[in-house]
């Protein structure tokens, strides 16, 4: 019996990370979370960069339907960071990856928090004076649901961003069973 995924081509191993590199990383990723979880406004400072993703991301879906421009926003700040996370799983480098992922996971936060919000519209906009999330869930009647669903999204983001932490906590422990990185022509 062959098992799934059998055939693939053997992947090369990660490349190597230093401990220090990976205690700092995690700690800044922690801080981060710390600041997340203090914030009350929904807007992080990373939603800036997001925010033009979102935007762009409108006018890179307009060749579509209606619906799927106004999906286009949140598809952006989706595909951009899973395209890097999927480019640095490639290219083997834990940091871009551990990076990549947290950034995608991160923006579940902004999304459900627009989600949420599809019923009172409370929160400032861009470019409407209907969000998105509104509109959509108008069309598809779930604006009496848009707390659940925005609350869901929230804590697929938290659940993402603390399952990176704990992979990258996982390679930095591998680091540690190694020696010490050499000199700069022993490592390339």
């Amino acid at each position: 019996m062959k098992w799934p995924f059998e055939d693939w081509p053997d992947w090369p191993d990660w490349q190597p990370i230093s401990r220090i590199g990976g205690l700092a990383w995690l700690a800044a990723y922690s801080l981060f979370l710390l600041y997340a979880a203090r914030e009350n406004s929904g807007f992080l400072f990373p939603d800036n960069v997001n925010l033009m993703i979102h935007e762009a991301g409108h006018l890179f879906f307009s060749w579509g339907s209606n619906t799927l421009m106004l999906l286009g926003g949140t598809l952006g700040e989706l595909i951009v960071p899973a395209l890097c996370a999927a480019f640095f799983f490639y290219k083997r480098q834990p940091y871009g990856f551990a990076f990549s992922s947290f950034w995608f996971f991160e923006n579940f936060l902004y999304i459900g928090t627009y989600m949420a919000d599809a019923r009172t519209s409370a929160l400032p906009l861009v470019n409407s004076d209907e969000s998105d999330w509104t509109i959509l869930f108008g069309r598809w009647d779930l604006l009496l649901d848009d707390q659940k669903i925005g609350h869901t999204f929230r804590a697929i983001g938290w659940a993402g961003m603390l399952l990176t932490l704990c992979w990258l906590g996982y390679r930095t422990w591998l680091a540690r069973s190694r020696p010490p990185l050499g000199t700069f022509e022993e490592m390339h």
